[in-house]
């Protein structure tokens, strides 16, 4: 929703696409290398290109960092790049919201984002990846509410 606002729907596609190859291949499906490059390329400079008018700006560079991470660790190249980097860039991605998100039992986005890693934490542990990746489609919905309350 941030990137439609913006206009970068097209370079976000791309993001997504890239995101969900590496979904994919935590499920058994191999790793599109060609997707995730390209993925990658379309993630750089990204929230620099955020137009400073649009509400959610530092969201959404914030997010960009989650992105870099989630691909460095799909890539064994990046050996330097550590998980718990991706859980605190989330943290500051989350801490940026501007306003007040109001989602499940948070009221800050950040909140939220702390309580979904902490169930996500128990969830891998009790069911693995399957419990992780329906916790998880849970969740995107209950960001997506909470983009809907930014951009109106």
């Amino acid at each position: 929703m941030l990137a439609d606002r913006a206009d970068l729907s097209d370079r976000c596609g791309l993001v997504v696409a890239g995101l969900e190859t590496i979904a994919a291949s935590l499920e058994g499906h191999e790793l599109d290398r060609s997707v995730l490059g390209t993925a990658f390329s379309a993630n750089w400079n990204l929230g620099a290109v955020y137009p400073a008018e649009v509400a959610g700006r530092a969201f959404f560079t914030a997010w960009t960092r989650v992105v870099f991470v989630a691909i460095g660790l799909a890539l064994p190249s990046q050996q330097q790049i550590v998980a718990v980097q991706g859980l605190d860039c989330a943290l500051e991605a989350a801490a940026a919201w501007p306003s007040d998100a109001r989602v499940g039992a948070s009221v800050r986005l950040v909140d939220f984002e702390l309580a979904c890693q902490q169930k996500a934490e128990d969830e891998i542990r009790k069911g693995g990846l399957p419990a992780l990746r329906t916790l998880t489609q849970v969740q995107i919905e209950q960001y997506g509410q909470a983009a809907e309350l930014l951009v109106g």
